[in-house]
């Protein structure tokens, strides 16, 4: 009875987890994109140049990946093939736990993506998840072979088949236009600057010994004359007292900070992670649609490329727009499109467009205020 129990818990666990994991990640595969190139860009740096061969791919392997997660959460609920199941199960827990292991321990990837931006964890909370949920997978492996299948063979070929096309379906779809749902710091409706600012001052807790050797815990600090000594601060409400936007900067070619400045009245930004990268084949939708703007809506280009290059870039597309600098992770969390379009006024994201879905310039127009 108990051990029924605990395959009911870890099918449902494991099967809802994955589904779940899988779901959040199909919703914006450039991001999973985005975090395997940086893993993969720390092995060719720790193991060796070979890993420099997958980045090109990362998109591709990724959505593989996140597809395989929500199959195999489908197929765990179902007690479909369980034999080949866990099997998979135990080989993409192993590597998940060995990722979220490394990147804790040696500090090498801040946030594994497991849950996309939608939840981000610390290595550490990445690793011990992957920890417990291993310790149920381990269970569904060990008696792999005593679990029947519930439905009729071609019923579960037909669902697990079902949900693999749909998946892939939702996936690129996705990667085509933008995240069904944005959970980044720069969607629609949010204020850039309110997302610059801290919701709390920092609260800090410092920790003394006192004359007796007790250690002493407050939020003022204690003084050397009064008998305390130091040992250690920490911010006690980090997550609160940090902004949500912490990076993001506009500078000029010529080294002026532009920042506040692109937050002002109605401002058409144009995103370029990279011209050597970026998708030509809208690039004259998008000179088109700033060349009709109406007055009072000023277009401004944010990029990573290089100053030279973008130059001359923008002169064969002639892109009339001035250009400003900024981080290329800035961008690519400001919009999952390179190019990509987004309307602001005085800093609050009123539309972003991805390159397949440039608007027209009435639609553009009409969100001016």
């Amino acid at each position: 009875m108990i051990r029924k129990a605990i395959d009911i818990f870890s099918r449902v666990f494991v099967g809802a987890l994955f589904i779940f994991s899988g779901l959040i990640k199909l919703n914006d595969p450039i991001g999973t994109k985005i975090k395997l190139e940086e893993y993969f860009d720390v092995f060719s740096t720790d193991f060796g140049s070979i890993f420099e061969i997958f980045i090109p791919a990362a998109l591709v392997i990724g959505l593989i990946m996140i597809v395989l997660e929500v199959v195999l959460g489908v197929a765990v609920l179902l007690n479909y093939k369980m034999k080949i199941t866990t099997w998979v199960l135990l080989g993409l827990m192993v590597f998940f736990t060995f990722l979220t292991f490394y990147s804790a321990y040696f500090n090498k990837v801040t946030d594994c993506g497991c849950f996309g931006d939608a939840i981000p964890l610390d290595p550490w909370q990445s690793f011990y998840k992957d920890v417990i949920l291993m310790v149920f997978v381990l269970h569904l492996f060990w008696y792999r072979k005593q679990y029947a299948q519930e439905l009729p063979a071609k019923v579960g070929h037909f669902i697990v088949g079902g949900v693999t096309v749909l998946s892939f379906i939702i996936g690129i779809y996705a990667i085509e236009h933008l995240p069904y749902i944005d959970f980044r710091p720069y969607k629609i409706g949010d204020s850039l600057p309110a997302n610059m600012k801290a919701e709390e001052s920092p609260i800090i807790e410092y920790t003394f010994t006192d004359k007796d050797g007790g250690e002493v815990t407050s939020q003022k600090y204690l003084m050397p004359d009064d008998g305390y000594e130091y040992v250690s601060s920490e911010v006690i409400n980090e997550k609160e007292s940090t902004p949500k936007i912490t990076d993001y900067q506009a500078i000029s070619p010529e080294g002026e900070d532009y920042t506040m400045e692109s937050f002002k009245g109605n401002k058409l930004v144009l995103v370029f992670y990279d011209t050597k990268k970026t998708n030509k084949e809208h690039m004259e939708e998008i000179t088109a649609l700033v060349d009709n703007l109406k007055a009072g809506i000023e277009p401004i280009v944010l990029t990573s490329a290089n100053p030279d290059d973008f130059e001359a870039f923008r002169h064969e597309y002639q892109l009339a727009a001035p250009f400003y600098l900024t981080d290329a992770t800035v961008l690519k969390a400001m919009i999952r499109a390179n190019p990509g379009v987004m309307m602001l006024h005085d800093g609050v994201v009123l539309g972003k467009w991805h390159y397949n879905d440039v608007p027209e310039v009435d639609e553009v127009n009409a969100l001016a205020q």
